[in-house]
């Protein structure tokens, strides 16, 4: 595979399809190690506009290439995962170079890719215990950064604390509190970061140790407004304005009439740091994250809201808006 370094575009790497890098050696992969976890996003809808074969390739050459800066940073790359990729890295500072040269080569080369081919990459970052078993990865690490992945948005990295305990912030990257977020399955909250890597970034965290910021645990790190649009109206909601309660019942902060939605259904609540829609229906919630993804289904469950998208209560996201909200976080 031809260097990962410059702008060498992915749809012009000299690649082997059927390329794979494996974990040659996990008996000597320390039990605290950094996992990557990234995702291409709107590989659903190239499929769709462009064929199976075409998008097929596209999606296999990114994979790969993802896949080539992993091997390049010192990664090892334990499996893909249709459009995502997994793998271990021996710190976190080696996964924190990969992923920032990863996203910033990645946002070169989208701009010279054609419309219907263009994929972002999430990415989530974690530290912790893996147990390697039959050249598979297993753990609570592994669980945290595909969370994290998916929590996150279109060209976004999100890490744990972990995971930047010892990493340096240098040309321009910065380790932005997202205060602590819930991780399905897991009782205990994770205190999550957000890697800004645009090299444009005034930053004083260049060339020494970043400070993780645990003091703005709480403090107003997203900004600490949702913007709400549904049925011709619209309001801003403050994080000292929340819990805001949503249904179908006159007089809560957001009222929609329509039979599918509960009448108490949801709730946005502000949680150190971070806005987060709780369901509390009996038919569950959905949120649509704008750039492309699946949608997250919420029944008696809890999503962290970042950037923008729409919230459908009682029913998947179609034709009516009777039952949508478009959210958008400051």
């Amino acid at each position: 595979m031809r260097s990962c370094s410059g702008a060498t575009r992915f749809d012009e790497l000299d690649v082997d399809l059927n390329f794979t890098l494996v974990l040659t050696d996990p008996a000597n992969m320390n039990l605290q190690t950094t996992v990557v976890f990234t995702d291409l996003i709107g590989s659903t809808g190239v499929f769709e506009s462009v064929g199976n074969l075409r998008a097929t390739e596209a999606v296999t050459r990114l994979t790969q290439w993802i896949s080539g800066v992993c091997a390049e940073h010192g990664g090892q790359v334990v499996k893909t995962l249709g459009d995502g990729v997994l793998a271990l890295f021996p710190s976190g500072q080696m996964a924190v170079d990969a992923v920032v040269q990863m996203q910033r080569q990645h946002q070169a080369n989208i701009a010279q890719t054609p419309l219907e081919l263009r994929m972002p990459i999430r990415i989530g970052v974690a530290s912790g215990d893996v147990e390697m078993v039959g050249g598979d990865c297993f753990g609570d690490a592994v669980n945290v950064a595909a969370r994290l992945s998916d929590l996150s948005g279109p060209h976004e990295i999100w890490a744990n604390d972990l995971s930047l305990a010892k990493a340096v912030a240098h040309d321009g990257v910065r380790f932005r509190s997202l205060g602590s977020v819930q991780i399905r399955g897991r009782t205990e909250l994770c205190a999550a970061y957000q890697l800004e890597w645009q090299t444009d970034l005034n930053t004083a965290f260049l060339t020494r140790q970043a400070d993780l910021d645990t003091h703005l645990d709480g403090i107003d790190v997203l900004g600490g407004q949702i913007e709400l649009s549904w049925n011709q109206q619209s309001r801003s909601f403050r994080s000292f304005d929340l819990p805001v309660q949503m249904g179908r019942v006159a007089g809560l902060d957001v009222t929609l009439n329509d039979p599918r939605v509960s009448r108490t259904h949801a709730r946005l609540d502000w949680r150190n740091g971070s806005i987060v829609l709780v369901d509390i229906s009996s038919y569950g919630s959905w949120v649509r994250f704008s750039g492309g993804g699946s949608d997250v289904l919420l029944r008696r469950k809890e999503c962290v809201l970042h950037g923008d998208g729409l919230i459908s209560l009682g029913a998947p996201p179609g034709d009516s808006d009777e039952h949508i909200i478009r959210f958008k976080v400051s």
